[in-house]
């Protein structure tokens, strides 16, 4: 008792030591449990899609997003939504933004135009999302699978549920981070931004 008296300096460290590692590891846990969970294995039918954006270059997606649409693709040729909803806006200088290429994309995988919708507005996840929460809010549509890679889920369900939306995630099985290198960073950069979201938003 004398040294707690003593040192508290050091006992107040430690306890913020502490509640920092429940933290991280809380969130590291959540992202990795939602990492490896697809809503599409027990939900049918939704609303809408949306694919969240990556880079494109000159209107090509590049093989990451590429990947996302595909999956996107695949659900929406097994009759899952009858709308999808690109979204992602442009770099300076582009000429096409995330949402318009990936739009291109599915038209070329057999996707009607008219069940496309590419919302360009949005830098961020956040931004993205809510763009396309309000497309889906001028159409009366609740319900949606977010399609992104899947160390992803855990924030962009966060953040779609705080928009008001129904959603599910269902991840491209199929990343094209495929190297330990690369998905590793991805689950370690989403860990903290999860607990970044989730303590101070945006």
């Amino acid at each position: 008792m004398r040294w707690f008296r003593r040192h508290p300096v050091w006992i107040a460290i430690a306890l913020l030591g502490l509640v920092a590692f429940l933290l991280v590891g809380g969130s590291a846990w959540t992202v990795w449990h939602a990492a490896h969970h697809d809503d599409s294995a027990r939900i049918d039918h939704v609303d809408a899609i949306v694919v969240l954006g990556a880079a494109q270059y000159d209107g090509t997606p590049s093989p990451l997003f590429r990947e996302r649409l595909d999956h996107a693709a695949l659900l929406w040729s097994q009759g899952r939504a009858d709308l999808v909803i690109t979204v992602g806006s442009k770099q300076a200088g582009d000429r096409y933004t995330e949402a318009e290429a990936g739009r291109n994309y599915l038209i070329q995988q057999g996707v009607p135009p008219g069940q496309i919708v590419a919302s360009d507005i949005g830098h961020t996840t956040l931004q993205s999302l809510q763009a396309a929460a309000h497309e889906m809010a001028d159409r009366g549509l609740h319900t949606v699978f977010l399609v992104s890679d899947p160390w992803h889920n855990a924030r962009i369900s966060a953040m779609a549920a705080d928009l008001g939306l129904d959603a599910y995630v269902s991840a491209t099985p199929t990343s094209a981070d495929v190297t330990r290198g690369s998905r590793a960073k991805g689950y370690l950069r989403e860990t903290f931004a999860y607990l970044y979201y989730r303590l101070l938003g945006g």
